[in-house]
């Protein structure tokens, strides 16, 4: 059964409605579609189950993954109540998802206090100079899971 990009992302506008009246999480859903079939959903459980990551576009890719018994989404695209926060962009990225349909912008989730700019800003800056400070710890083996993992026979390659 084939759908049209309106009716899909009407679907994510509804299912987002429907998750802020629940009361489980913030206003966002998100589909994933692969050969025209819809193969994962998502709302945003964030604060229903205690997971800063529990966005909708993760939910959904946990939902497809585990729908389709696979972690890679090539063919998929995903349909997104509002534009991708940077966290769920990257999710898509590496679920290899080809094409990102999404509805409000992100200056439509600041105005409700959803505000990921800082986030854009901070990636940009070099690991000592972000908010939350990163700094490297010398270590002589710290190149040695990956020369196992270069190494490894057996591996899956994602």
């Amino acid at each position: 059964m084939s759908h049209s990009h309106k009716d899909l992302i009407e679907e994510t506008i509804e299912m987002a409605t429907a998750n802020v009246h629940a009361g489980t999480g913030g206003p966002f859903a998100a589909l994933i579609v692969k050969d025209g079939q819809v193969v994962g959903r998502g709302v945003n459980r964030v604060t229903s189950v205690n997971d800063p990551t529990a966005h909708a576009e993760v939910m959904a890719i946990r939902d497809a993954c585990t729908n389709l018994a696979t972690y890679k989404l090539d063919g998929a695209v995903i349909y997104t109540s509002c534009e991708p926060c940077p966290m769920c962009l990257s999710a898509i990225y590496w679920a290899r998802i080809g094409l990102i349909y999404y509805a409000a912008e992100h200056t439509d989730a600041a105005r409700a206090g959803f505000d990921d700019s800082f986030i854009y800003q901070e990636v940009r800056c070099s690991p000592r100079d972000r908010s939350v400070r990163a700094e490297q710890i010398d270590c002589q083996h710290a190149f040695r899971p990956f020369q196992d993992w270069i190494e490894l026979d057996s591996k899956i390659e994602y």
